[in-house]
């Protein structure tokens, strides 16, 4: 089991890696459209929509991380009253298994709505991409965040020390 969680951990990398090379992507896009915009009164046509895509893909490949992680922001204004132990594990069970079925419908909609994209021919305005690609990209990684959700419910009720092991 020791194994296959440091085999899980370095393979969230992969994601962060990703994310942070389109960010960086998104950066320098963001930089030239300016100068291009500021200097030569010639902005990048396809930036608008270029960003809204690498946004895209920069929230939702990290959405998983961040689940498995518990790294989401959070306000803790009724922490004080879960004191025991017990308690605090059940309540963090209940809401990692609760947000990972939440998460199954939003997931199973936007393919709906990647399909409708996909059998409309939708595509972008400058680069003319298929827009159901960045729905089922978005479908996708919903589905793995809710999963890693409920596995991480699961893992807390009936392995916690493995969770505490992450911590360390």
């Amino acid at each position: 089991m020791k194994s296959a969680l440091k085999l899980v951990r370095q393979l969230s990398q992969v994601p962060i890696f990703l994310a942070s090379a389109v960010l960086f992507l998104l950066m320098a896009m963001t930089f030239a459209d300016v100068i291009m915009r500021s200097t030569f009164n010639s902005p990048i046509e396809a930036a608008t929509e270029l960003t809204r895509m690498f946004m895209a893909i920069i929230v939702f490949l990290i959405l998983p991380i961040i689940s498995g992680k518990q790294e989401h922001i959070v306000v803790d204004l009724a922490d004080p009253l879960f004191t025991n132990k017990w308690v605090v594990r059940i309540r963090d069970t209940i809401i990692n298994l609760a947000c990972g079925a939440m998460l199954l419908w939003p997931a199973q909609r936007i393919v709906v709505l990647a399909e409708r994209a996909r059998d409309y021919g939708d595509v972008t305005e400058y680069l003319s991409i298929p827009q159901f690609y960045i729905g089922w990209f978005i479908a996708i990684m919903t589905f793995i965040s809710a999963f890693v959700l409920i596995a991480r419910g699961l893992i807390t009720l009936f392995a916690p020390q493995y969770l505490e092991e992450q911590n360390d």
